[in-house]
């Protein structure tokens, strides 16, 4: 059974940092492929950014996100991270880690067989 345990949420301004981790307790078929959504109060959850782990870590942002939000893998901690700069008072809300099959990666959170229990994460103006 695959875990993941989000870390990093907070509170901050606009235009200030932060830094998501998910931390997968083992890799398996089910993490290839590697995802962050989130979920604002009174708001649908909503894909933030994906990234493949076989496939030379190739990423995909949301266009709201995109030129702000960085998602990478960390090997050497078994973890994948959502670098979060410039951020909005919109970017407010529940972030969750996800994770399933290289052929389940989309924006559709039903194809993602894992998930964390969510790191919350407040933008202030």
């Amino acid at each position: 059974q695959v875990q993941l345990v989000e870390s990093g949420g907070g509170s901050v301004q606009a235009g200030e940092s932060l830094k998501l981790s998910c931390t997968v307790s083992q890799y398996t078929m089910d993490t290839n492929c590697m995802a962050w959504f989130r979920q604002a109060p009174g708001k649908e959850r909503e894909a933030v950014a994906r990234i493949y782990i076989k496939l030379f870590g190739r990423t995909m942002y949301v266009d709201s996100v995109k030129g702000r939000f960085t998602i990478s893998q960390d090997d050497a901690n078994n973890a994948v991270h959502l670098q979060m700069n410039s951020l909005e008072p919109g970017d407010t809300a529940m972030y969750y880690c996800a994770a399933g099959a290289h052929n389940s990666c989309s924006w559709s959170g039903r194809t993602y067989k894992y998930w964390g229990q969510g790191t919350q994460v407040n933008v202030s103006s």
